[in-house]
């Protein structure tokens, strides 16, 4: 389960591009917007620093927040973030309801763990390639995982982990495969390492071969 968190929030009365500027810069606050569950969107603001602070904690991505307007408080999970194209500045959120009894897509990062015991890595001098590095799944809101490990100790070089080869949690599906096997999408490899060893040989043994001719050569012209 993912960690608890809270924000309080304004109503936000004045709209439009000229307002949301006047608030970023002014107020130092962050124009957002909760929709979903059957209700009219609601624009709001958030304290700026209140905002950068919990988005500091990967949690926070997946976890259903509690936003407090006014009076009420609303149940959501954070769907998305308008950055500043130049600047590490967020410009606006947007949240969506959450209902318990409701199913959710969200997307949830991947933590690969056991790369430096990998056999691929420790034993084959390979490297881990990693294709994914976050899913889409689908489940209630009390099943949302805050992340999703990836054991890749047992892979051997040239082996490959697959969406379907995730020990997802209970209750949890992957949005791509209730697509079908063609969606099992290739989530990390463990790659050979280049120049391997078996180039090598074969240029060790190329140089013999020309020894060993050399030598014989030798002994004729004798």
């Amino acid at each position: 389960m993912s960690g608890h968190f809270e924000l309080n929030a304004e109503v936000r009365e004045d709209k439009g591009k000229g307002s949301s500027r006047r608030l970023r810069r002014l107020a130092d606050q962050i124009p957002a917007i909760i929709y979903g569950a059957g209700k009219d969107p609601q624009p709001i603001t958030l304290v700026r620093k209140d905002l950068e602070k919990a988005l500091e904690s990967e949690a926070f991505y997946t976890s259903v927040l509690a936003i407090q307007v006014g009076k009420a408080t609303e149940k959501a999970v954070l769907k998305d973030l308008q950055r500043h194209p130049a600047k590490d500045v967020v410009m606006h959120a947007d949240f969506m309801r959450v209902d318990e009894n409701v199913e959710i897509k969200l997307t949830i990062p991947l933590h690969y763990i056991n790369e430096d015991t990998c056999v691929g890595v420790k034993l084959g001098g390979g490297m881990i390639q990693h294709q994914v590095t976050e899913i889409e799944v689908q489940c209630l809101p009390a099943n949302i995982p805050e992340f999703i490990e990836v054991d890749m100790a047992e892979l051997d070089i040239g082996s490959i982990v697959h969406l379907s080869d995730l020990a997802l949690p209970d209750g949890v599906t992957s949005v791509d495969l209730r697509l079908g096997a063609e969606h099992d999408l290739a989530l990390a490899s463990v790659m050979a390492p280049k120049g391997g060893g078996s180039d090598d040989e074969d240029l060790d043994a190329g140089g013999e071969e020309a020894a060993d001719a050399e030598d014989a050569g030798d002994g004729d012209e004798e």
